[in-house]
């Protein structure tokens, strides 16, 4: 499908979005946002993989890399409504997964307890692996500047060809970690 997209194939595209857009589109609702703001997160994705699409190598992690992309512009979106309620930034203790994310609740809803409940499992499990480890993730994946991999390689002091490698055994480590807390 991917390669049929890349070739203008306008079926693949039909294809793609059929696949996928419900997807994207049920992330930001998932959050709390509004439908308009869903559909402009949706619009935002779709044309971030537009310009990216060719770097990806298969479509069997297609879906993931769509997630990711539509939940870091919901977080991005909630950060900065929740900025134009509160006035300006809050200071957050760098490393405080639990305070981190505190911006990317956003509106508070029926799952909020269970949303809390879940960043602090994380949080908790965050603290039982190593510090490399914890640096990477927290800057791979609660950074609110959402760094690249060149930003986080010099940051960290690694090679990019390292990152995802690295990235894959914290993640073991740290599905590990929070496996022993249940």
């Amino acid at each position: 499908m991917l390669r049929s997209c890349r070739g203008g194939d306008a079926r693949a595209w039909e294809n793609l979005m059929d696949k996928y857009e419900r997807l994207v589109f049920s992330i930001p609702l998932s959050y709390g946002l509004s439908r308009e703001d869903a559909a402009d997160i949706c619009q935002i994705t779709f044309t971030i993989f537009m310009r990216s699409m060719d770097s990806m190598r298969d479509d069997s992690r297609l879906g993931a890399w769509l997630s990711t992309v539509a939940r870091r512009h919901t977080w991005r979106m909630m950060k900065k409504t929740h900025r134009e309620k509160a006035g300006g930034a809050e200071d957050v203790a760098e490393g405080d997964v639990a305070e981190s994310t505190v911006l990317f609740l956003g509106k508070s809803g029926d799952d909020a307890p269970e949303r809390w409940e879940t960043i602090e499992w994380l949080d908790q499990g965050l603290s039982k692996i190593e510090g490399r480890c914890r640096e990477l993730l927290t800057a791979l994946y609660f950074d609110e500047d959402e760094p690249s991999y060149t930003e986080v390689s010099e940051k960290l002091g690694m090679s990019i060809g390292s990152i995802g490698p690295t990235r894959a055994r914290c993640l073991k480590r740290l599905k590990e970690a929070l496996e022993d807390l249940e």
